[in-house]
């Protein structure tokens, strides 16, 4: 086992000298200063040496250093002090600290603060937290700190999950500590803050009275809020621009709380008229550009539409205004800064309002709905550029711009809500009337340089693109009139960026209607005559569509297709030539059998061609890296085209025909780029999906390949060699009734070959080496994740194997479970002491499940060798870590469970190993607060 956790001497000014050499700049110090705060945080002497720092004239940051510090000591180590009167003595400590730092600074006082409720929790015979903290800390300086000790008590309670009572946890004593702390103290908590917010107008529009009364909420009762004096102080604290963001978060805090709307409607008429009040605000926001207040009130307004929305659709009329003010927050947002916050509002009703039962509430919501979209459609526009120059709307603001698009593909989705309450044909009509406003109004002053007003004509266009998923492909009434609009679209960038990306999620109807596919799809080739990237990368992507979609409509387009494809394939950049290659290997794919050959040949030829010249080229990275690339090409004709339907017994494959004659090309190039791993795992990707994709009818080429894999794995040790081989396998194991036995027997010898190529080969190697073969030969997953299913794997053939079946009958199954078990009674302790050193120090924590799932195989397998193995391991971490105690605690529990002769019972097994494993790493393993993120170490397995 490791020795994480030995202790050893600190010096407080070396503490101190650390500290300060992580404000530095020398990256090598700061590591090991790191290092040694990190373990300084995990020692005993932490504990008094914090302290020190912080009674001393110590820099703030050091003291806020310290108090990070002793909230990990209290949160992991608070059985460190030793005995209960310790622990006492501890709490009178940071009650004396709490005192002196009651003015601040209040980073450190809210540390203090959560150190001293962490302590509460734990401690379960202080019973009289409450009084004992006001008394401590009541004196004319110290509401700040009460208010920060209230408000941090609820939320570390709530994450008390994460800390161990009495050295172990115990979901009993958590919930009784729970009621003890909240629900017990709730009135007197609520009765504190009614003091407080009485006492003078600075406490009613202090930020903190609200902060804290938003963290009880969950505690208190809802109703006792809304009927105590509070709620008119909450309300009244919108006006103050110091508490505003404090009490609107708070408001919206509580109408999350109503969210059950039958349970609370008494409280929900009690709000109703207060938050409706509000709207007045909206217009004084907007006119006084208090763009925060204006966000914070959508907030509070779009909380309480969302928790109230069963009330809307049931009581439309009595709930109308508050949909009405969400949507004037909506409406009077020029800047765009707070209809993002309105959004999910329109989501959650529209749930509701597509209901069958909700169809009256729909009709009175169809005029909102509609002005919800005019709305978007205005917001969609790109801006006026101030400066003249089209090429940059936002200024230069790079930021700006990319939050524009992201903001408009959010309302992208409310626009597919919209539709869905007002319907498509509402929508689509609202589109084509846009289109042709424009078309009135600026169509005619539109010319080869200067388009008036683009903007008002590309938002529309964009919608469109919103909403296609929601069309469906027989719709008749408005496309026939829009597509024809469509590819008359005026010369300007953007225009026909939009327009493309348009007919491109419309090839599904295109397909449906084939009157309206040549000129679209002349319009997407023409567009490739265009120097824009951006219109490039659309066309190509558009074009993939179309050719998909309509493959059976474009098929008598395959040879000026072809032509096309040709021409234009070296002017892309390489995800378009991959999308263009993927559209007219889709318009092959549906040729007639007897042009297969033909055809790919035609097409693949001058890709094979280029093939040969880029690896006469190929002498430097760049040269490779493009190599590597262009073989994606042929990949993608090899994996779609696929004769269909399959070629009779006897029968050449036209397809494989092809294939045949490329394949010794591929091997060549293979053979003379074995040492440059992406061009390997290119070729191995090839051959992979040309076995998926045409299964037996691969039996010409597969000799030929197997030996290529055999000698490529043997010459190189790359894992891309193990996933063909492994798809082999797959596919002719699934289909191997239909596949000649000889075959079959060949596929078999194949794999066993190289199943004992690559076990020889680890075995000559740590796993550090070569972390991608043992990833591929165990299931491409990542390596340790691959072999701890692999050891599960194994494990259960000897604790519960499969039924006997065709392929291992009953006396093979009974013999590996044999193999297994012994080899377990001979192995086992090596393999919990490693399973257990992983848990506890060294896996991510992704790997857990899988570890405690191989622990828990074990237990079901050899209980009582396992249980000690366990116990023996556990006893093996440094002193000072876990104590003894614990060890027999655990291991009790876990002997309980082994007896208790319930599956249920067992299998909490794991879950005790891991929660056991958990607090360890808690304690000794991770990185505590105070240091900022630290790197984790790199895994190693020392086996």
């Amino acid at each position: 086992m490791a020795t994480n956790g030995a202790q050893q001497a600190f010096v407080l000014a070396d503490v101190l000298q650390a500290m300060l050499t992580m404000r530095g700049g020398d990256s090598d110090k700061k590591e090991r200063a790191t290092k040694y705060l990190g373990e300084f945080q995990k020692s005993t002497a932490a504990w008094a040496e914090s302290i020190n720092i912080l009674k001393s004239a110590a820099d703030p940051v050091d003291k806020l250093f310290a108090a990070t510090t002793l909230k990990g000591k209290v949160t992991f180590d608070i059985q460190s002090p030793g005995s209960p009167s310790e622990v006492v003595v501890v709490r009178n400590q940071l009650l004396e600290l709490l005192q002196l730092y009651a003015p601040g600074p209040k980073p450190i006082r809210v540390q203090l603060c959560v150190c001293l409720a962490i302590l509460a929790i734990q401690m379960k015979d202080w019973k009289d937290v409450l009084p004992v903290v006001v008394s401590s800390l009541d004196q004319g300086t110290s509401h700040a700190c009460i208010l920060d000790f209230l408000r941090v008590l609820p939320e570390e309670v709530t994450e008390g999950r994460k800390i161990t009572l009495t050295r172990h946890p115990m979901e009993e004593e958590l919930n009784q500590r729970t009621t003890e702390l909240l629900q017990d103290n709730a009135p007197r908590v609520v009765q504190l803050l009614i003091n407080y917010a009485q006492s003078s107008p600075e406490a009613a529009s202090n930020p903190q009275l609200y902060e804290c009364i938003t963290s009880w909420l969950r505690e208190v009762p809802i109703n006792e809020i809304v009927q105590s004096p509070l709620l008119n102080f909450i309300f009244n604290a919108l006006d103050s621009d110091n508490s505003m963001q404090a009490a609107a978060e708070c408001i919206s805090t509580i109408v999350k709380e109503t969210r059950g709307f039958d349970e609370n409607i008494d409280t929900i008429q009690v709000l109703l008229p207060r938050i409706l009040a509000l709207q007045p605000k909206i217009q004084k926001f907007v006119n006084d550009e208090d763009i925060e207040s204006y966000k914070f009130l959508t907030r509070v307004l779009s909380e309480a539409g969302i928790a109230w929305v069963v009330g809307i659709v049931r009581e439309t009329s009595h709930f109308r205004p508050l949909v009405e003010a969400i949507l004037e927050c909506a409406a009077r947002d020029k800047e765009r800064d707070v209809i993002d916050n309105t959004f999910e509002f329109w989501y959650e009703l529209k749930q509701y309002l597509v209901l069958d039962r909700y169809i009256q509430a729909r009709v009175e919501f169809v005029d909102v709905y509609s002005k919800l979209v005019d709305i978007l459609l205005t917001h969609l526009q790109f801006p006026e550029s101030e400066s003249g120059n089209e090429k940059d709307l936002f200024d230069g603001d790079r930021e700006a711009e990319e939050k524009f698009r992201e903001f408009r593909h959010q309302m992208g989705d409310t626009l597919k809500d919209s539709c869905e309450v007002l319907g498509v044909t509402e929508c689509l009509t609202k589109v084509l009337d846009a289109i042709k406003l424009w078309m009135q109004k600026y169509a005619s002053m539109a010319t080869d340089v200067n388009v008036p007003h683009w903007q008002k004509l590309e938002a529309p266009l964009f919608a469109m693109r919103a909403m296609g998923r929601m069309v469906d492909k027989d719709e008749n009434i408005v496309l026939p009139q829009l597509m024809p609009l469509l590819v008359q679209m005026p010369s300007h960038e953007k225009l026909r960026f939009a327009t493309i990306m348009v007919l491109g999620r419309y090839t599904e109807w295109t397909a449906e209607h084939a009157d309206f596919l040549m000129p679209q799809f002349n319009y997407i080739v023409s567009s490739f005559g265009t120097s824009s990237k951006e219109i490039l990368q659309a066309a190509s992507m558009a074009l993939k569509y179309f050719c998909t979609d309509c493959k059976h409509l474009l098929s008598e387009q395959v040879l000026p297709l072809q032509q096309f494809y040709e021409q234009i394939l070296d002017k892309l950049p390489g995800i378009s030539q991959e999308e263009i290659t993927e559209g007219a290997a889709n318009v092959v794919s549906v040729q007639p059998k007897g042009e297969l050959y033909k055809l790919l040949k035609l097409f693949c030829e001058p890709l094979v061609q280029r093939l040969m010249i880029k690896a006469n080229n190929a002498v430097d990275h760049n040269g490779k890296l493009a190599l590597a690339d262009h073989l994606q090409l042929i990949t993608t004709f090899a994996h779609i085209v696929v004769t269909i339907p399959p070629a009779e017994k006897g029968e050449e494959d036209p397809a494989i025909k092809y294939w045949q004659e490329v394949f010794p090309i591929l091997a060549k190039v293979l053979t003379n780029f074995l040492d440059f791993t992406p061009i390997c795992e290119r070729i191995c990707r090839c051959w992979r999906l040309m076995v998926i994709a045409h299964r037996g009818a691969m039996a010409p080429i597969l000799p030929a390949m197997a030996n290529e894999l055999a000698s490529g794995f043997a010459n190189s040790r790359q894992g891309c060699f193990l996933w063909v081989t492994g798809a082999i396998l797959r596919e002719f194991s699934d289909d191997r009734e239909h596949v000649d036995a000889a075959m079959t027997e060949g596929i078999y010898e194949f794999f066993e070959a190289q199943a004992t190529n690559v076990l020889r080969f680890l075995s000559n190697l740590t796993p550090q080496e070569l972390p991608d073969v043992t990833e591929d030969f165990y299931r491409l997953r990542e390596p340790l994740s691959a072999t701890l299913h692999y050891i599960r794997d194994v494990l259960a053939w000897g604790a519960r194997p499969p039924k006997p079946n065709d392929f291992l009958p009953q006396q093979v199954v009974e013999q590996l479970r044999g193999t297994v078990k012994a080899l377990m009674i001979a192995q086992g302790e090596m393999l919990v002491k490693r399973i257990l050193a992983g848990m506890m120090i060294t896996f991510p924590s992704d790997c857990f499940a899988d570890a405690s799932g191989a622990l828990l195989t074990l237990f079901e397998m050899l209980p009582d060798q396992t249980l000690a193995q366990v116990d023996s391991t556990l006893r093996l971490l440094p002193t000072g870590t876990i104590t003894p105690v614990e060890v027999d605690r655990l291991i009790m529990k876990i002997k309980d469970r082994l007896n208790a002769n319930d599956t249920g019972d067992v299998r909490q097994i794991r879950s005790l190993m891991q929660d056991f494993t958990n607090t360890y790493r808690r304690r000794y393993i991770a990185p505590r607060d105070g240091l900022g993120q630290l790197e984790g170490s790199r895994f190693r397995f020392d086996g």
